[in-house]
C-alpha cells in the first residue's frame, strides 16, 4: 500500500498488520457524475480476528467476545464509501477498524466502589426542604382572618 499514511496503531505498540488486511473495492452508490461509473471507490476492509497473531492473546479473546455480533467466521468487516476517492475511503476504513479494535480490546473499567452520602449533605438537604415547606405554608390564606 504505497500511498497509505503509515501503520494504524490500535493501542501502545500494537498496530494493524498490513499483511493480514484484505481489501475489496466496488463501485460506490450516490452522485458522482461521469467519473462514478468507471472507478471502484467504495472500500470493504476485512480483518481475520480469530486467526491473527498481531494481537496479544488476552486482547484477542476480549475482542472476540465484545465483537461477537459483528463477526462472520471470526472476520470483522468495515465498509467506507463516504468519499469520492478510493484512497480517502481506504484511510477511513483503516482508521475505523483500528478504532473499533482499540475499543474492543480496552481493559474493562474498574468496579465502582460504593460510597455513602455524607451526613452533612443529607442534613443540609432536609433543612432546606423544611425551610421551603415553611415558606409555602406561610403563603396559604388559612390564617388570614
Amino acid at each position: 500500500m504505497e500511498g497509505m499514511s503509515g501503520p494504524h496503531v490500535i493501542r501502545g505498540s500494537v498496530s494493524l498488520p498490513e499483511a493480514e488486511l484484505v481489501w475489496r473495492f466496488s463501485r460506490s452508490s450516490g452522485p458522482g457524475g461521469q467519473h462514478v461509473n468507471t472507478t471502484d471507490t467504495a472500500v470493504e476492509l476485512r480483518f481475520d480476528l480469530a486467526r491473527t497473531e498481531a494481537l496479544p492473546e488476552v486482547w484477542k479473546q476480549r475482542a472476540l467476545e465484545r465483537l461477537a455480533g459483528r463477526l462472520a467466521d471470526g472476520v470483522v468487516t468495515v465498509r467506507a464509501s463516504e468519499h469520492r476517492s478510493q484512497w480517502r475511503n481506504r484511510e477511513t476504513a483503516a482508521v475505523r477498524l483500528a478504532a473499533l479494535l482499540a475499543e474492543a480490546t480496552a481493559p474493562p473499567p474498574r468496579p465502582r466502589r460504593p460510597t455513602r452520602v455524607p451526613r452533612g449533605i443529607n442534613e443540609r438537604r432536609l433543612r432546606k426542604k423544611k425551610e421551603r415547606s415553611q415558606t409555602k405554608r406561610g403563603r396559604s390564606p388559612k390564617n388570614w382572618d
